[in-house]
Formats: C-alpha cells, structure tokens, sequence
C-alpha cells in the first residue's frame, strides 16, 4: 500500500501540528500521566484517519474494449436514464457513485481512448448524493472518446466535505483504462453516463472498486 502523492502536504502538516500539541501538553502538564496518553491516543487516531484519506492501492486492470470499468471506489446510488444537457445532448444510462470518506479516493479511466472534451465547472457544495449535486456542484466532466468513435461521459463531483477536485488528464490525451486520471480529497461521487443499449452489470448498493469492477458492457 502506497500513499497518493495529494497527502504528502497535509500529512506534514498534520504530523506538525499533532506533535506541537502534544509537546504543549506534555510541557504544560509535566508527567506522562492520564492526560497526556489520551491526547497521544487522539492524535496517533486523527492522524491514521487522515492517512487512510490518501491511500493508493496498486491495481491491474484486465483491459477490455467492450467494458465499462468503475472510475471510484464507493456505492452505486444511482442507475437510471438522464439527459446529460452538458456535452451529449442525449439521453444516457447514468451510473452514479458515492465516495464516502473510507474509501480509497483515487479515480481511474473506465475506458480507454482519446480525451476529447475537459472543463471544470465552479458551484456549490450540496452534499453529493442531492439529486441536483451533478449539475450544481463544483465538478469536471471528461469525455472519453473510443476507438470506434463512441463517447462515454464521466464527472467528478465536489461534495459538502470533498471540496479538492484533481484531475490530470488534458484533452486529447490517449489515455488506457484503468488508470490514474484524478483524486477527489475526502470523498465525494462520480457519475458515469452511459449508452443506452449498454449492459449495466452493478446494481444499486453495490461497490465497486476503481479499476476493476465492471461496470457495464457495450453492445
């Protein structure tokens, strides 16, 4: 298990300023007594909390054209046809994940192809599963085009908490399924909009693993 190069910063500072507290207080109280162990508890807890924030497990992604491959670790919470009114114009399958704060935060590309279309949008922070979250959210919406020229959709959705967007992909970037395109510190959901002849194979509640779980099959 690896730690994702987004927490290198706030571990540090995390680490600094957990050690400057327990400094104060052991100072300030003298003995390692009651006190001081249960704010060293505290801080060795806070601070495995933020750590498992930004794991980065290695993942082998079996490539396959005809697959959809979960983008997130989280749950399904939402299958159902939608416009998507931003870039298709269409009516899609769209597949919605919720990142909660204990899962891995890493997101990876469910396809492979060409980057053919990238824009952040600036916007609220309802919390991600609000049906509105995907249109009024601060986001960015990827377009990954094929090799058979088909379009899948994708977006990263800021949530109440999940207020750091990373993406690192530009359009017309080649890109393989299955990896790394983006983080979204401390949870928060993506949606996938899919064709409407594609096989969904999750089901609502399930979860996924980014790169690796199937999401649907492409007629």
């Amino acid at each position: 298990m690896t730690i994702h190069k987004e927490g290198y910063k706030i571990l540090t500072v995390a680490i600094i300023i957990l050690a400057v507290i327990n400094l104060i207080v052991f100072y300030s109280i003298g003995d390692f007594g009651i006190w001081n162990k249960i704010i060293l508890a505290a801080s060795i807890i806070m601070f495995l909390m933020v750590l498992q924030f930004f794991r980065n497990p290695k993942i082998k992604t079996s490539v396959n054209p005809k697959h959809i491959i979960a983008p997130a670790n989280g749950k399904v919470v939402v299958i159902e046809e939608a416009k998507e009114k931003e870039y298709l114009d269409e009516k899609r399958i769209q597949v919605s994940i919720f990142m909660s704060p204990v899962d891995v935060h890493v997101n990876r590309n469910p396809v492979s192809g060409v980057l053919r279309y990238f824009k952040y949008h600036q916007g609220q922070y309802l919390v991600a599963w609000h049906p509105k979250a995907s249109t009024d959210n601060e986001r960015t919406t990827l377009v990954y085009e094929l090799e058979n020229g088909l379009h899948i959709l994708i977006r990263q959705i800021a949530g109440a908490v999940a207020r750091r967007i990373k993406c690192y992909i530009n359009e017309g970037d080649e890109v393989k399924q299955g990896e790394e395109f983006g983080f979204i510190k401390f949870g928060s959901r993506v949606d996938l909009f899919l064709p409407l002849n594609a096989k969904v194979l999750v089901s609502i509640d399930e979860h996924t693993t980014a790169g690796k779980t199937i999401i649907a099959e492409l007629a």
